[in-house]
């Protein structure tokens, strides 16, 4: 196992425990000098709040730690590929590097629908490495989009 695979997978922890309060499992951990300083899940329908995103979370945790807004040096690893928001904060945050588990083809702006890290002249561009455990980060998804649509089936009967 990869050292980006074995931070993935804590990614991935994370991504289960969102799963486990009914949230759109995505996990995300940030590393600087081999070392997890932040983690976080997706908790916007526990806090009802839209910028609970796993990666929102991630940084202010992180810039908390370190007493600063840069995250310099600093890496993310996330299951799904971040939003507009999230990308908007990681350029914002000075992150160095972000491993992508899985796409978001329908609101990614990591690469997939748009490319904010890399394709805007920006005053910080962000390495950008994606399908770091691909396959299990899809099937998080999918397995939760499935149940969900079951149980909204089951509540209209």
């Amino acid at each position: 196992m990869t050292i980006e695979e074995k931070w993935m997978e804590k990614a991935i922890e994370e991504a289960k425990k969102a799963e486990a309060k009914l949230e759109i499992p995505v996990g995300c951990v940030i590393v600087k000098d081999g070392k997890i300083i932040a983690r976080s899940h997706n908790q916007k329908e526990t806090k009802l709040d839209t910028t609970k995103h796993a990666e929102i979370i991630a940084i202010q945790k992180a810039s908390k730690k370190l007493g600063a807004w840069r995250l310099l040096d600093c890496e993310m690893y996330v299951t799904l590929e971040p939003c507009p928001m999230c990308a908007g904060a990681l350029i914002q945050s000075r992150i160095k590097k972000i491993y992508i588990g899985t796409m978001d083809e329908k609101t990614g702006a990591c690469g997939s629908v748009l490319n904010l890290l890399q394709d805007y002249e920006f005053n910080h561009k962000i390495e950008v490495e994606t399908g770091i455990r691909k396959e299990e980060c899809e099937k998080i998804l999918k397995e939760f989009f499935k149940k969900l649509r079951k149980t909204k089936k089951k509540e209209q009967k």
